[in-house]
């Protein structure tokens, strides 16, 4: 009777522990941004996941240690040894199987997610001994695009953001019709960069010479702000861009009056690098210009000034 009142008691503990680390694995979504894409949703249930599993695991170790102290606390002068554990067959299997299928769980999860986000143009390349003429890219189911509503062109550099429209509309603005699949193909002019809305729960890395492909479908109209996750140098802090989420009408006029309008929109790295130094001594770094689509007359004026600041 008593073994059994021990075993009751270990199932009522751990339900309690289930109900408590599901809790905080609901609250953990609040921990995040909005959701502002549909796969951000998969990426934050990983996330909840992630938190209820490990509430699970420390809370229970942490229990059993305090269970440990208060009721197998050995008397004073004591120095014997406890019961080993060692050679019990099924406590190997248990703890070598528990996180084993839990390690494997969380990698599919994953991979499944990673494979939803529908990333193109990452593929290795296979290098031959044989010669040939351009760089052979190993093929796979993965490679043929997915159909998507609306396909816009990303461009990046330092220290500017610029997106092409099917109307061939350019802008340092990127508009994303509500409810859409969206593709983004994006390009980094120089440099390593990479694409990061925390709200889209998006986070790429665009590689000069090659053409990112990465799907987002916005589910809640707002504005955000697109970031470069990668330092880059200096100026690096102004190298954002505004995201407009909005319905497809919101998106379509926007597309026509940009048709008709200049869009252009100051950038903060030009005006940082055109004002004088405020340092007391000079570092002597090099530091690049930014050269983005403002015109060579302004470009030229900051540059002038850098140089004289220099001198």
């Amino acid at each position: 009777m008593l073994r059994f009142l021990e075993y009751l008691l270990i199932v009522g503990c751990i339900a309690v522990l289930l109900v408590v680390s599901h809790g905080m694995g609901q609250v953990a979504y609040s921990w995040m941004p909005l959701e502002a894409t549909a796969e951000a949703q998969k990426v934050d249930d990983l996330f909840s996941f992630l938190v209820s599993m490990g509430a699970f695991i420390i809370l229970g170790l942490v229990g059993m240690m305090v269970y440990s102290v208060l009721f197998f606390r050995a008397p004073k002068n004591d120095y014997s040894e406890g019961h080993p554990s060692r050679g019990d067959i099924r406590l190997e299997i248990l703890w070598t199987a528990t996180p084993t299928l839990l390690v494997l769980w969380v990698a599919w999860q994953g991979f499944n997610i990673y494979q939803q986000l529908d990333v193109l143009g990452l593929q290795q390349v296979v290098h031959l001994h044989t010669p040939v003429e351009e760089p052979v890219y190993a093929a796979s189911i993965s490679d043929i695009p997915k159909p998507a509503d609306e396909t816009i062109e990303v461009f990046v550099q330092q220290w500017d953001w610029s997106f092409r429209y099917p109307n061939n509309v350019t802008s340092q603005e990127l508009h994303l019709p509500v409810n859409l699949r969206t593709r983004l193909n994006m390009h980094a002019k120089d440099v390593l960069h990479s694409f990061y809305v925390p709200e889209f729960r998006l986070q790429q890395y665009i590689v000069p010479g090659r053409n990112i492909d990465l799907v987002v479908t916005p589910i809640r109209m707002g504005k955000y702000k697109l970031k470069d996750s990668l330092f880059s140098g200096t100026y690096f802090a102004l190298m954002d861009a505004n995201v407009h989420v909005e319905s497809l009408e919101q998106y379509n006029q926007w597309l026509t009056q940009a048709k008709h309008e200049s869009m252009s929109i100051k950038n903060q790295a030009v005006a940082e690098y055109s004002q004088p130094p405020k340092t007391l001594f000079k570092s002597g770094w090099y530091t690049v210009a930014p050269d983005c689509c403002f015109g060579a007359a302004q470009r030229a004026n900051a540059n002038e000034r850098k140089v004289m600041n220099d001198t």
